[in-house]
């Protein structure tokens, strides 16, 4: 038997075969275009973890314009993705659309004269703080938004009301209200009544706490403030002291982590629309998971991602043209319907297919009317520059090491700010 591994492995595998779809040549429109020997053009998108891009999605498009072969790969994870993504940059063996993540998007940016422009009249699709993000100093558009990510709490009613907890939404959401001192408290009353972890991982719950700082570990003037913002050591200082006891793992993406979601090791996660992909598509016969709409001191985003199209590849109009539909708001819908990805277009506010959405798997829980309300409350928008990726990355390492035992918080801090130091 194979393990979950190698299952997902096998799963992404044939994913990366099986997406090769046969798209309309109207998606080229170019001169750049260049054809295969049978006269169709192949388009390769890069993405990861669930984007929500179903080979029935893409068919659409096929069936609209016979002429274009699409191969859509998926990588495992956004480091993965990134790794590769700044190996290739520039030179060859990127595909002709990436994705790439907000965490490391400023990183990219710093590259923007090596992507094609978005198109001008594309321009006002999205909410005002992702496309300015997109916007280099040049005032150039050069990616496509595709999802952002207004968390709510994602929960285990079943394992709530063995606990003794309220288990329905209303009731989780009052709950919740509060500060993340409410959340905490919740948490270790969770673990002292079940002796069971409550929440997935002590680095969500940074991450989640980060979210809510409007300048982390940089300024937009290039400072770096990393080691000297007292709003970040509190954040770390909270998480190892109230996160880690109450927490089922350090971080997110093993094995054991994915696993657990259908053991019913852990109660509660912090949730971004994205998640619920990944929780239906790992526990797919658990009947527990529901969605509050709540999230500790109001209101927070976490991830969303864009669409970038490399300058040099061999397929540029087609792949802008390709891009310029998958994040199109009637697509982006779609897209949210079949992974969770909340949609940055502002135009698909307004379709009752995403507002009157219901997520059967997740007890129906109004899962349209949940993201918008939790985009609503959404105050801070972090800003990220260029080393936000390294300086979060190693901040969650240092969480990590506290968690596995491995150093002490203080010795821990004092490592990240050496490694900052050196970045």
């Amino acid at each position: 038997m194979k393990s979950r591994a190698q299952r997902r492995i096998a799963i992404v595998a044939a994913t990366a075969a099986g997406s090769a779809l046969v798209l309309a040549g109207c998606a080229g429109g170019g001169g750049d275009t260049e054809g295969d020997a049978d006269g169709t053009t192949t388009l390769t998108i890069a993405t990861f973890n669930d984007f929500g891009y179903t080979d029935e999605l893409l068919q659409e498009y096929m069936d609209a314009n016979p002429g274009v072969e699409i191969v859509h790969n998926k990588a495992a994870t956004s480091n993965d993705a990134r790794a590769n993504y700044f190996q290739k940059l520039g030179k060859t063996g990127l595909a002709d659309i990436e994705a790439v993540e907000i965490d490391w998007f400023a990183e990219m940016m710093q590259y923007s004269d090596l992507l094609a422009p978005v198109p001008d009249d594309l321009k006002g699709r999205w909410l005002d703080w992702k496309e300015a993000a997109a916007t280099d100093a040049e005032g150039n558009l050069v990616a496509y938004g595709t999802d952002i990510g207004p968390q709510a709490i994602c929960y285990r009613a079943d394992l709530f009301a063995e606990a003794g907890l309220p288990s329905d939404r209303a009731g989780v959401a009052e709950l919740f209200a509060g500060d993340w001192d409410t959340f905490f408290e919740v948490g270790a009353d969770y673990v002292a009544t079940t002796g069971k972890p409550f929440i997935d991982s002590a680095n969500s719950v940074l991450q989640g706490i980060v979210n809510q700082i409007e300048y982390t570990y940089e300024e937009p003037d290039g400072t770096i403030i990393a080691t000297e913002n007292p709003e970040v050591q509190a954040a770390y200082e909270t998480v190892v002291e109230k996160a880690i006891p109450i927490a089922a793992f350090p971080g997110q993406w093993s094995d054991d982590w994915y696993a657990s979601m259908a053991n019913g090791e852990f109660a509660a996660m912090l949730c971004p629309g994205w998640m619920h992909g990944i929780i239906s598509g790992e526990a797919p016969d658990v009947a527990g998971w529901d969605i509050a709409d709540v999230f500790p001191g109001g209101g927070g985003n976490w991830g969303g991602s864009y669409l970038t199209v490399p300058a040099d590849g061999e397929n540029v109009e087609a792949a802008q043209a390709l891009a310029d539909w998958l994040t199109a708001p009637e697509q982006q819908v779609k897209a949210f319907v079949n992974a969770g990805t909340f949609p940055s277009q502002t135009d698909a506010y307004g379709d009752t297919n995403l507002t009157g959405f219901t997520n059967a798997y997740f007890n129906d829980a109004p899962t349209g009317e949940i993201g918008v309300a939790r985009a609503e409350a959404v105050t801070v928008s972090p800003f990220k520059g260029p080393k936000y990726f390294q300086f979060h990355d190693a901040l969650q390492n240092a969480v990590t090491r506290v968690f596995d035992g491995l150093e002490t918080p203080e010795v821990s801090w004092e490592s990240w700010v050496t490694e900052v130091s050196a970045f």
